[in-house]
Parts: structure tokens; sequence; C-alpha cells
């Protein structure tokens, strides 16, 4: 019982070094951007010890993946709600729900989104992190896309992963726009318009 104690103790301890390490990265970034932010100004602001940070993370790539992780976690959630319309019209209002909420996340998010962006153009690491999150959602609107299909709501003679990467790409970029701030028009606009387009074309 006594190790069992001990572990518990040590696994706490090494949950919370984590955690500071990221929170300070997570202030290292916004304060510096991607490519000037080090590992040891990192270190530093969470107060822990050269050897404890790289017990958790090789170097500041794999900070920042962490960091990414969570923040599109919470924009996968919003893929994640239930796809089940009986009808075109109540497919459009969840797919521009959909849409607005993505959006919306990215405009919340702007200051570390703006980080990723750096961190995609410049390491392979991240970019391939992004690529991998990218593709999990083109497959979770795909499926959707399938469901429209068989239910008779959308055009079967269109492949639902083709479709899908395009109505993924369309939210991608203007994802980007809004993190530039060089979106026009409001973020409502903007899903209204892309939902309205990606609807018309996709549902009978």
């Amino acid at each position: 019982m006594e190790n069992r104690n001990i572990e518990d103790k040590r696994h706490l301890r090494s949950l919370n070094t984590r955690k500071k390490l990221l929170e300070a990265a997570r202030e290292v970034f916004l304060q510096e951007g991607f490519q000037k932010a080090t590992i040891s100004q990192m270190i530093n602001k969470a107060g822990i010890g050269y050897g404890t940070a790289y017990v958790h993370f090789g170097g500041k790539e794999d900070l920042l993946i962490v960091l990414l992780e969570d923040v599109m976690e919470r924009f996968f959630d919003i893929a994640e709600v239930s796809f089940l319309p009986k009808s075109k019209q109540e497919a459009m209002e969840i797919i521009n729900k959909q849409a607005y909420a993505f959006l919306k996340m990215a405009e919340a998010e702007r200051d570390m989104m703006q980080v990723f962006e750096q961190a995609i153009g410049v390491s392979s690491l991240v970019s391939d992190k992004w690529k991998t999150i990218r593709e999990k959602f083109i497959g979770r609107i795909s499926t959707d896309i399938a469901y429209s299909q068989q239910n008779g709501l959308a055009r079967s003679e269109l492949n639902h992963e083709i479709v899908a990467r395009g109505w993924y790409f369309t939210n991608e970029m203007y994802l980007w726009e809004i993190v530039r701030n060089e979106h026009h028009g409001s973020v409502e606009e903007v899903a209204t318009t892309i939902t309205s387009v990606y609807v018309t074309g996709l549902y009978l």
C-alpha cells in the first residue's frame, strides 16, 4: 500500500509538472511567436529543472503539438454533434450551426491559432500533425454525407469523400482568414453563405 501511495504522489507530481510546462509554453508562444520561442524560456517560466522538462517533452514542437491537439479537440467537439437530419432544411440548420461554431472558435482562439499557423509553415512535425487532424475532420464529414445519401437527402452519385474534402477545405480557408483578420463580412455571414452554397449543391 505504501508503494502505491508513493506511485500516486509521483504520478500527481508528474502531471503537475507537465501542466506547468504547458501553461508556460502557451504564454511564451503567445509572447514570442513560434520561431523565437525557446524551450529554455518555457522551462524558466515554469520554474522546473531541465532534466525534468525533457522527461515530458523532446522540445518546443512537442509542446506546441499538445497545445494544438487541446485546441483542435474543442473544434472537433463541434464536428461530433449528432447529425441525423430528416430533411434538407434540417440538414442545413445543423450544418450552418456547425460552420458558425467552427469559425467562431477560430475567432475566439485567434492568438493561439496564429502561433499554430506559423508553426505549420516551418515545422514538418507540426505540419504533419495538422494533416492528421484535418483527416479526422474529413472522415467525420464524410460519414455525415454518406448518411444523407443513404437516406435519400443528398445526391448519391457524388463521391462523399471528395465532397467532404471540399467542404472541410472551404471551412479551413475561412478559418485562416479569420485568424489573420482578413475575412470579408461577419463570421455569421460567412457561415451562412458557405453553408447555403454547399447544401444547395449537395442536397436534393
